[in-house]
Formats: C-alpha cells, sequence, structure tokens
C-alpha cells in the first residue's frame, strides 16, 4: 500500500508539474499574442498613414495644376486673329480663347490665354492655368448648356512658320470653376484647323476643316459626332446616294432648334494642267439632328431672300437665338483683274438668315432715327431766312463802302476849304466829326463784315441739308474687314477684331463694337480702331517731284509711280509685254538640271531666314511670284538711290526714277530664268498664283499670312 500511494503522489505531481507549465504556456502565448496585435495594429495605422499622405500628395499636386489665376485687364486682349469668341452658356459673358498675331518682323506669336467679357460692367478679365490647351489658331469651340466649352483641334507654327503643327486634342473648360480637362478617347477626328464646331442637345457637331504639313493645303469635309453623356465619338457615315457639302474651312456654322446650318466658306479647286485656284463659296446646308445617328442626313437649301453678293469668304456669322436669324458681317472677294493684278475687295455690311422653313437672307441695315414732324421743311425755311438775311447784308455793305468812297473823294477835293470860312466853332464841330467818323465807320464796317461773312454762313452751316449728319448711324459702322470675330449674346451682337488689307500689308485690327440687333440703330464703339495705317496705304501720293507745271502726258504716267502700297507701275507697263519677250530671247537659261537644283536652293533662301543674307540682298532681289511692277514697287527707293550714288542722272526727278528703274529691270531680267523655275516647283506642290502673289508681296517669313487667313 505504501508503494502504491507513493507512486501514485508521484503521478499527481507530475501531472500537477505539467498542467502548470502548460499553464504558464498558455500565459506567454498570450502576451505574445497581445504583442502580435499591438505590432500588427501599428502596421495597420502606419499603412493609414502613408496613405493618407500619399492622397494628400496627390492632392495638393492636383491643386496645383489645376490652380487658376484670376486678373482683371485694362481693356480687351491684344491684336489677335483666328481666335475664337463664344457666348457664355450659363451666364452673361463672352469667352475669348486663343488667337495669332503676325507682327511687323515676320515672327507668328500664337497665344493659348482665355478673356472673359462682362458687358455691364466693360470689364475683360484674364484666366490662366497650368493645365490648359497649348498656343493655338484656328481652333473650334462650342458651348454646352452645362456650363463647359469644348475646344478641339487648331494649329502651331514655329517663330518663322519652317514648321507647322496642327493639333487633335479635345479639351473641356468648366466656365464655373475656370478649369480645364483634357478628354482622352480612342477614336477621334483627325488633326485640322479651320473646322468648326457646334452644340445641338447632348451632342458636339464637328465639320470640315484643312490640314497643312508645309506645302500643299488638304481639305476635310468629314462630319463628327461626340456624345456627351457617354463621352465617345463617332463619325457620322454617308451613304452612296447621300449628299454632303464639299471639303472647306473657314466656314459659318451654328446650332438651332431642328439641326445645323453651314453657310460659305473657302478651298482650294484642283484641276489637272491648271494652277490651283481660291475659291469663296456661297452655298448653304442644313444638317438635319436626330437622337439616332443613323437618322442624321445633310440637306442643301436654296438661295432665298437677299443674299450676300458678291460670294466672300471671311465673313463671320453667329446665331440670334431669339429671332431664330443668324447674323452675317464682314467678307473679302479677291478679284482677280488682270494675270498681275488681283483686287481684294473688304465689306462691312450685315445680312441676316432666317432659319425657319426652308431659310431666307434678309438684310439688316441700319435704321435712321426719325426727325420731328415738318423739321426738313422748317431748317429749309431758316436756311432761306438767313440766305435773304445775309444777301440784305452784302448790300448794306457794299452801299456802306460805296458812301464812303464818294465822302472820301470829296474830302479831297475840298481839303480845308470848309474850315477856312466857318471859323473856329466850326472848326471844332468838323474836328469832332473827323475824329468820330473813322470809329463809327470801323464799327458799323466790322460789324456789318461780321453778319455778312462769319455769322450768317455758319448758322447756315448748321442748316446745310447736304452736309453730313452726325445722327447719321451709318457713321458708326466699323471698318470693312474680313475674319472678324462675332458672337450674339442675348439681342446684342458684338463684332472684335478682324483683318483688312493696305496696299501689299495686311494688319491685324483689335477695334471692338456692340450692336442691338432689337434696335439696329447705330453700333457702340466698346474700344477704337488705333492702328496707324502705312504713308499712303490709304490714298495717293501728291506726286510732290513735280518740277514744272507744264508736265504732262508721259511725265503725269509717271507720277502714278510715286503710289504707296500700289502694284502697277505706269510708264514701265507700256512696253511690258515687249520686255518679257526680250527677255525670253536675250537671257540664256542654264542646264535644266543646274537651274532646278538652284531653284530649290533660292527657294529655301526666300521662305526661311538666312543671317548670312543682308537687307539689302533681299531687297534687290525679285521674290517668287512677283512680277517686274511688284519688285520695282517694292524697291524703287533702293534703285533711285543706286542710281543717284553712282552719278547715272544729273536730275532729281522723273530722270532719276526712270534710271532707278532701268536697274531694276535688269535685275529682274537676272533672275526671270530662276524664278520661272521656282513658280513651276510651287504649282507642282499645289501653290495657287495667288498665294505665289500675295507671297512676294512680304517679307521673309510673314508670307504664309495672308494664305493662313485665306484657308
Amino acid at each position: 500500500m505504501g508503494k502504491k500511494q507513493k507512486a501514485a503522489a508521484a503521478t499527481g505531481k507530475a501531472a500537477a508539474k505539467a498542467a502548470k507549465k502548460a499553464k504558464s504556456a498558455q500565459k506567454i502565448e498570450r502576451k505574445e499574442g497581445k504583442k502580435s496585435k499591438k505590432r500588427d495594429d501599428s502596421d495597420e495605422r502606419a499603412d493609414d498613414q502613408d496613405l493618407e499622405a500619399i492622397l494628400d500628395k496627390i492632392k495638393r499636386e492636383w491643386e496645383e495644376a489645376h490652380k487658376v489665376d484670376e486678373e482683371v485687364v485694362g481693356g480687351p486682349p491684344s491684336r489677335r486673329a483666328n481666335a475664337t469668341l463664344t457666348p457664355c452658356p450659363s451666364g452673361n459673358y463672352l469667352w475669348m480663347i486663343g488667337g495669332e498675331f503676325f507682327s511687323e518682323d515676320g515672327k507668328a506669336h500664337f497665344y493659348g490665354d482665355v478673356f472673359r467679357y462682362t458687358p455691364e460692367k466693360d470689364e475683360w478679365r484674364q484666366f490662366a492655368s497650368p493645365t490648359c490647351p497649348g498656343p493655338r489658331s484656328a481652333h473650334a469651340v462650342a458651348a454646352s448648356p452645362r456650363g463647359q466649352l469644348f475646344l478641339f483641334g487648331g494649329e502651331f507654327s514655329s517663330l518663322y512658320q519652317n514648321n507647322f503643327h496642327h493639333y487633335r486634342d479635345f479639351w473641356s473648360f468648366d466656365v464655373n470653376t475656370h478649369m480645364w480637362e483634357r478628354i482622352e478617347t480612342k477614336i477621334r477626328p483627325s488633326a485640322r484647323s479651320g473646322h468648326r464646331m457646334a452644340m445641338w442637345k447632348h451632342f458636339v457637331v464637328l465639320f470640315g476643316g484643312f490640314y497643312d504639313p508645309g506645302i500643299k493645303t488638304h481639305y476635310l469635309n468629314d462630319t463628327w459626332l461626340f456624345d456627351t453623356t457617354e463621352y465617345k465619338w463617332q463619325q457620322l457615315q454617308m451613304g452612296p446616294n447621300d449628299r454632303a457639302p464639299s471639303p472647306r474651312s473657314g466656314f459659318s456654322f451654328f446650332a438651332t432648334a431642328d439641326g445645323i446650318i453651314l453657310h460659305g466658306g473657302y478651298c482650294k479647286e484642283y484641276v489637272k494642267g491648271k494652277k490651283v485656284q481660291g475659291v469663296a463659296l456661297d452655298d448653304t446646308w442644313f444638317l438635319k439632328m436626330d437622337t439616332e445617328v443613323k437618322a442624321i442626313k445633310w440637306s442643301k437649301r436654296k438661295k432665298i431672300g437677299y443674299a450676300p453678293s458678291p460670294p466672300r469668304s471671311g465673313c463671320t456669322m453667329a446665331f440670334w437665338s431669339a429671332k431664330g436669324t443668324g447674323v452675317l458681317f464682314g467678307g473679302v472677294t479677291d478679284v482677280k483683274e488682270d494675270d498681275e493684278t488681283i483686287e481684294s475687295v473688304f465689306y462691312n455690311d450685315l445680312y441676316g438668315y432666317v432659319t425657319a422653313g426652308n431659310g431666307r437672307w434678309i438684310s439688316l441695315a441700319l435704321r435712321k432715327p426719325k426727325k420731328k414732324p415738318g423739321e426738313a421743311a422748317r431748317r429749309k425755311k431758316k436756311a432761306q431766312q438767313l440766305l435773304q438775311q445775309q444777301q440784305l447784308q452784302q448790300q448794306r455793305l457794299a452801299e456802306y463802302a460805296r458812301r464812303q468812297e464818294d465822302e472820301d473823294e470829296r474830302d479831297d477835293d475840298d481839303d480845308g476849304d470848309a474850315r477856312t470860312v466857318t471859323g473856329e466853332s466850326d472848326d471844332e464841330d468838323d474836328g469832332d466829326r473827323i475824329k468820330a467818323t473813322p470809329a463809327t465807320s470801323d464799327s458799323t464796317a466790322k460789324q456789318l463784315l461780321l453778319a455778312a461773312n462769319v455769322i450768317v454762313p455758319a448758322q447756315l452751316a448748321e442748316l446745310d441739308t447736304d452736309a453730313p449728319d452726325p445722327d447719321d448711324p451709318a457713321l458708326t459702322i466699323p471698318m470693312a474687314r474680313y475674319n472678324a470675330m462675332l458672337a450674339v449674346l442675348r439681342n446684342t451682337v458684338y463684332i472684335y477684331g478682324g483683318i483688312v488689307e493696305r496696299g501689299a500689308r495686311e494688319y491685324t485690327l483689335d477695334d471692338f463694337y456692340a450692336l442691338q440687333l432689337d434696335k439696329l440703330d447705330r453700333f457702340t464703339t466698346l474700344r477704337p480702331c488705333d492702328i496707324v495705317f502705312g504713308e499712303g496705304e490709304e490714298s495717293d501720293e501728291d506726286g510732290d517731284d513735280d518740277e514744272s507745271g507744264s508736265d504732262s502726258g508721259s511725265e503725269n504716267d509717271d507720277n502714278d509711280e510715286e503710289e504707296e502700297g500700289s502694284v502697277t507701275v505706269v510708264d514701265p507697263d507700256e512696253r511690258k509685254t515687249e520686255d518679257v519677250e526680250e527677255v525670253e530671247v536675250e537671257v540664256e537659261k542654264p542646264p535644266e538640271d543646274d537651274l532646278r537644283a538652284r531653284a530649290t536652293a533660292f527657294l529655301g533662301v526666300t521662305r526661311s531666314p538666312d543671317p548670312s543674307r543682308t537687307a539689302e540682298d533681299a531687297l534687290s532681289t525679285p521674290m517668287p511670284g512677283e512680277t517686274l511692277a511688284m519688285f520695282y514697287a517694292r524697291s524703287r527707293t533702293y534703285w533711285a538711290q543706286k542710281a543717284f550714288e553712282t552719278g547715272a542722272s544729273d536730275n532729281r526727278g522723273k530722270m532719276l526714277r526712270r534710271d532707278g528703274f532701268a536697274r531694276a529691270e535688269e535685275r529682274y531680267k537676272e533672275y526671270k530664268p530662276l524664278l520661272e523655275e521656282v513658280e513651276k516647283i510651287l504649282a507642282e506642290a499645289g501653290l495657287d498664283e495667288e498665294e505665289m502673289r500675295r507671297g512676294a508681296a512680304r517679307p521673309s517669313g510673314a508670307a504664309a499670312e495672308g494664305n493662313r487667313n485665306r484657308r
């Protein structure tokens, strides 16, 4: 028994020890578990803190990238062309985006800034953000009722236009937050400029435009739709029997309740064997819209009513929604007078296109203010009375002068006799008369002269029915131009800038006007045109080189050579055809391969600024597309100076100009074969005759300005 009890006690002790160890192990395990849990909680909190820091960093970076700087500017934006002026979809504002300006030194400046105009305050504000579209011009903008401005495409070039870039990016601008957002889609329209966009319900509709890689301009006529609910682009597919507008750019494009109106534009016609010709289009099309894309169709509209004539490019149209009417302003027509002269005719008239039904054109002429009843008759009667008064005053003046002359003669004949006989008292009276007469006569004469020659004519001038009426609204119309920016806000149309030509130069305008369409009374000038046109570019010079009043015949023709901005030289033109024939016979052309190589090199020099080329060399060298008359008109001062320095002529007037022209003619003959080969190269590349001549009228680097604006 004792042994068994001892064994049982030993077993109990062992079990107790094992239980104690197990309990201790569990305790240690619990402690380790708590420590592990603490570590896990600590790590989890650290991860949460790191994630919050990352999100905070991302937020700060985004805010920095989308930070908007707002600034009130002193007036309208700087001079620029091919920008967009868009009515605000959710407020009484105008938005201007982008644009381009070509300075006098031939440099191209592109803008990417955003301006907002408030009519009530006549205030301009500028908004800038790091996240925004790049500088561009000839882009398109459409406004959404949700408070967004959608922007697509446009172009940009290097400073001297050696390289061009066409955008195909798509952006959205929030008019409330003033932030830009780039919209990336796999399918989208190709890169282009000069296209147009309009907003119809939830669709952004895009049509046409051009793509110019540098030499030849490719025009487009595809139609694209962007669904703002799905954020997807899709191209409108045309059936074999479906009609659509021809390829074009620079047209008018606006949305109505049922669809979209397209009018006019510009393109170039390519005919095999002929030079490319620029064409101003005047057709009108209607895009019948539908929420089902397959049901959207183009249809051409007939020309009904008082349409703009002749066809013009660069005219701008904006939609007046209150009356369902498109408002058109300005434009230009290039008239080819002969092989060497292209005359540009600019317009500043106002037309309306009523979109209801089949559409109808109307003239939006300003209304003259109504005069009071009988105002014209009253003015006429008053003028007659003043004329009678003037005649009476002149008669009195003539009678007074005759009496004075008679009295002077009698005084001379009776010199001193009356005083000797009448005595001292008579002398005093006579002396008083003699002293009083001059003062009285001077006063009377002055009064009569003043009445007859000053007062009455001034009153007549005020009543002159033939003089311009200061209340005539025609005096407030902006000068003729093309490519003006146009926008209608409520019942007011706003016109900003545009382009006008004087002689061989183009000027980008920066004036700003407003017109109440429901009144059509007069334009309000919000900013006047402060551009000073070049001397002689608005009118001919006075021909101050004439030394003799007996000049006539051919000498009068020489005066026409002094006209600034003209490309016609009258005297040389009398033998122009004969000279060209002589050049073709006399000038020996180099081998064709050598001539083509020289022409290619010469074309590169004229298109790109060469630091080694002096200003004298550029002035004395004919340009591609430049006729003899144009070359002499551009450089006649240089050749006259050369003739004077060499002492070739002792005369300083017409003979000096004749000698200068002879030198210019000799220089032109020297380059004639090279110029002809260059023109062949340009014609093969698709450059039309108009572009060659306009390019020749501008300095190197600025030649493309006219071409760009005509595109």
